[in-house]
């Protein structure tokens, strides 16, 4: 019974997203004019396979909210775009993630999750940097970064407290959204990789 409680409370959190109200500019996305196939394998592209392929995956419907297009066993979640870009950037993320997401996407002050939320985003993402620090969103002379395939720990972080850096580095870890209350940890999945 707890298990089926938990079960629909994370499907009311995942309904309410919209690949609209996550997706910063849809002129650019390839999701509209994907199957459902090819949405289900985009989605699950975001976490390793041991993940992926256990996680319920939530595709865009006709109406742009998202609906289950499998489901899955793990508590685990994949969507298949959170920015809008050209190059699709899906995630996959467990339950307090998805809270997570959910309360950055509905504008509340700050997260919800009372455990910390673990999300994957292994084809990597966007973020826009100015003046030496990383956006929540786009601002006039922002310029639009690439990152690499990353994981997340969606907890309170702080760059002062902890000593991790607010920015991407050579060690491949950083506190992103610095100072703000949806600041989280990012880790790079591959640090060797990085030039």
């Amino acid at each position: 019974m707890k298990r089926m409680v938990q079960c629909l409370g994370l499907m009311l959190i995942i309904l309410s997203f919209s690949i609209p109200a996550i997706a910063a500019d849809k002129g650019k996305s390839p999701i509209p004019g994907m199957t459902r196939d090819q949405l289900i394998t985009l989605a699950k592209s975001g976490a390793p396979a041991s993940i992926a392929n256990q996680a319920t995956i939530m595709i865009p419907g006709e109406d742009g909210k998202l609906v289950e297009a499998v489901m899955g066993t793990n508590g685990f979640t994949c969507i298949p775009d959170i920015d809008g870009q050209e190059d699709p950037d899906p995630m996959c993320g467990d339950a307090a993630s998805m809270q997570w997401a959910n309360d950055l996407m509905g504008g509340a002050v700050k997260p919800t999750n009372t455990l910390p939320g673990i999300a994957y985003m292994a084809k990597g993402g966007w973020h826009y940097e100015k003046d030496g620090k990383i956006l929540m969103k786009e601002e006039p002379g922002a310029k639009r970064i690439k990152e690499p395939p990353h994981w997340m720990l969606f907890w309170p972080f702080s760059s002062k407290t902890s000593g991790i850096p607010s920015l991407p580095n050579n060690l491949g870890t950083y506190v992103m959204w610095d100072g703000t209350p949806f600041a989280h940890l990012m880790i790079d999945q591959d640090p060797g990789k990085l030039k």
